[in-house]
């Protein structure tokens, strides 16, 4: 299992929302690079970083912040965030280095143009975010939902190709009320839940919460670090 932190970037600055509310905004660090260079030297194994102004507007807003991380960390990372056109797409894995892309509002709106990337990159660049809103897929940076059930949603996704999954209880996240485990039970009764791989996301407020976790491949791990409920370096010496 990959225990995952997670730098969300506002304004430049790492932060977390409440329930993905830019209203209920805490700054943890107003130099993302230097702190991705601080959980490497913990042990991760991989960065999760979304660019939260990128995913309401539908574009790269945060590029250039993403662009010092990379320089300073030599370990894998994951952007999400505005990512909805090939050449956003191009900018993240060609040009900045990043390992993976996690898709969003596209891959509710256009399923067809996630086929055409994991032809293009290949399915162990492109990662798809499910994110829940009373069973349902929301989009743009959560400001709306689709008429789309989750497990639905992955089943249509894994038919095209898509390996990797970020799966958010969107009431959870950043909450520290534990993940909705029964999203994750449910998931894995769908049709191709063996030739999938899940990352717990949304409400991680423990080490027993990333103990738990264990049976899927990763968890991001944000507030509850960030507010000092997880030890990240014990947890990621213990994976």
């Amino acid at each position: 299992m990959l225990v995952i932190p997670a730098i969300d970037l506002h304004n430049g600055d790492a932060v977390r929302l409440y329930k993905g509310d830019f209203s209920k905004v805490n700054v943890y660090s107003q130099n993302p690079a230097e702190l991705a260079a601080r959980f490497e030297g913990m042990g991760a194994k991989y960065l999760h970083i979304v660019d939260l102004d990128g995913a309401k507007s539908g574009a790269a807003v945060n590029a250039e912040t993403i662009r010092r991380i990379r320089e300073r960390s030599s370990i894998p990372i994951q952007v999400g965030g505005g990512i909805r056109s090939r050449e956003t797409a191009s900018v993240y894995l060609e040009e900045l280095r990043i390992n993976r892309v996690i898709l969003g509002t596209i891959a509710v709106d256009n399923p067809a143009f996630v086929r055409l990337m994991i032809d293009e990159f290949g399915a162990d660049k492109i990662v798809v975010s499910v994110d829940v809103r009373d069973g349902k897929v929301s989009k743009s940076g959560w400001t709306s939902d689709s008429a789309v059930e989750y497990p639905e949603f992955i089943e249509r996704l894994t038919r095209i190709g898509v390996r990797i999954f970020v799966v958010t209880d969107i009431s959870r996240d950043g909450t520290l009320t534990s993940p909705n485990w029964s999203i994750y039970e449910r998931i894995s009764s769908v049709s191709a839940a063996d030739a999938i791989k899940i990352i717990v996301s949304g409400g991680v407020s423990c080490d027993e919460d990333v103990e738990k976790a264990r049976k899927y491949y990763g968890v991001i791990v944000g507030k509850a670090y960030y507010e000092g409920k997880v030890d990240l370096e014990k947890c990621l010496k213990n994976v």
